[in-house]
């Protein structure tokens, strides 16, 4: 009560939340004083201002969704690259949001979802399996992202009957709240991503961040892939599909070498015969038949295009010996060394190989592959001088 402060010919101002009515107030009282009698009156003038008390709240709350957007991308932007930018957003958002986790989904080339990224708060388990998902479950899902429309609810109850095979999906993984939004590439769904078991508070702007961030990450994804796709075309021969000389490279840096490890050269003698005379499409039909072979004895794993012709095998095979080394060659030789069906004509190729083993022949791995292509070099001088 506030009488005791009130007088006659001024009004005190006040503001109340009016819970019965559910509207807040701005409330005047003063004192009337009766001149007839010399009583006085209390008098109360209450005026709603429900709507402008909204309207300050919303616009506080965009303000500080704004600071929040443009503070998380300013942090993305310092990452050295595209994926290193989004799982900072993705960090960035679970924390703002106060979610469990956040993640992104993509389509892979099967139709079904993978979930490619992956941010989880402190004592939340990663969902380690949820890839290759059937595309019934997120059926429902991709409908309404067609029709632009994102996915929010505050209890997983509210789908149980809806959409049975997503409630069971997203029950194993104890959520019982999120807000999944979609992004789009030239207006095409091309993933989605959200926030599980936020607050009830951070539901209400979740969906607007999500959405506004997603332009964001949907650049960072078309970057990460431009980015893949320069890389493979670095590494990869163009012809046989695949690794080249750059990628040995990067392959050799690589390997542990505490372990033994075989290098093994091998040229295909014939080629520059057959583009002599058939032409270069028929030399790289026999360059594609021999890789093919290769990769029939021993898969993609380690085998390498370092040349025209020539190709090497990195063998990481537990303890590696001459005895080894030269049964791999004598198989290379036996995949290789047979007539090859081109143009309808049978054509015979040898091949030549070298081979050195570290760290057997040499502590260095530089010294072990200008070993292997000398020996190559031998075998080749040698398989000449039994063709004169």
């Amino acid at each position: 009560c506030n009488n005791d402060r009130l007088s006659v010919g001024e009004f005190e101002e006040w503001h109340y939340y009016n819970p019965i009515i559910d509207r807040y107030l701005m409330l005047k009282d003063t004192l009337i004083e009766d001149s007839a009698n010399g009583k006085k009156y209390r008098v109360e003038l209450g005026v709603d201002i429900s709507e402008k008390r909204t309207q300050d709240g919303v616009i506080q709350k965009y303000q500080n969704m704004e600071f929040m957007i443009n503070e998380g991308l300013r942090i993305a932007l310092q990452a050295a690259t595209p994926e290193q930018s989004i799982e900072v957003i993705l960090e960035y958002l679970g924390n703002s949001l106060n979610g469990e986790r956040t993640y992104i989904f993509e389509r892979n080339e099967r139709g079904r979802d993978d979930n490619t990224y992956e941010w989880v708060a402190e004592g939340i388990s990663r969902e380690e399996n949820l890839q290759d998902i059937p595309p019934e479950i997120c059926a429902h899902w991709y409908r309404m992202f067609q029709e632009g429309k994102f996915i929010v609810f505050k209890d997983l109850e509210e789908i149980r009957e809806s959409d049975p095979l997503q409630y069971e999906n997203l029950k194993r993984q104890n959520i019982h709240s999120l807000v999944v939004v979609p992004l789009y590439d030239d207006g095409k769904v091309i993933a989605f991503y959200g926030v599980d078991n936020p607050p009830p508070p951070s539901l209400e702007y979740a969906s607007n961040m999500l959405q506004i961030m997603g332009h964001f990450l949907v650049s960072c994804i078309k970057r990460r892939n431009l980015m893949s796709l320069l890389e493979n075309m670095s590494y990869k021969d163009q012809l046989t599909k695949l690794g080249n000389r750059f990628a040995m490279e990067k392959y050799i840096n690589e390997i542990d070498t505490e372990k033994s490890i075989g290098v093994v050269y091998c040229d295909i003698t014939g080629l520059k015969r057959v583009n002599d005379s058939m032409g270069h499409e028929a030399g790289d039909q026999l360059i594609l038949r021999a890789c093919d072979s290769l990769k029939k004895a021993f898969g993609e794993y380690g085998l390498f295009r370092i040349g025209g012709d020539e190709f090497s095998l990195i063998i990481e095979e537990g303890n590696i010996n001459d005895e080894f080394c030269e049964m791999m060659v004598r198989r290379i030789k036996s995949v290789i060394d047979r007539p090859f069906d081109i143009e309808g004509r049978l054509l015979s190729v040898d091949t030549s190989c070298g081979y050195a083993i570290y760290p057997e022949h040499s502590q260095k791995i530089d010294e072990i592959r200008i070993m292997a292509d000398h020996r190559m070099y031998e075998d080749k001088t040698q398989n000449r001088k039994k063709g004169q």
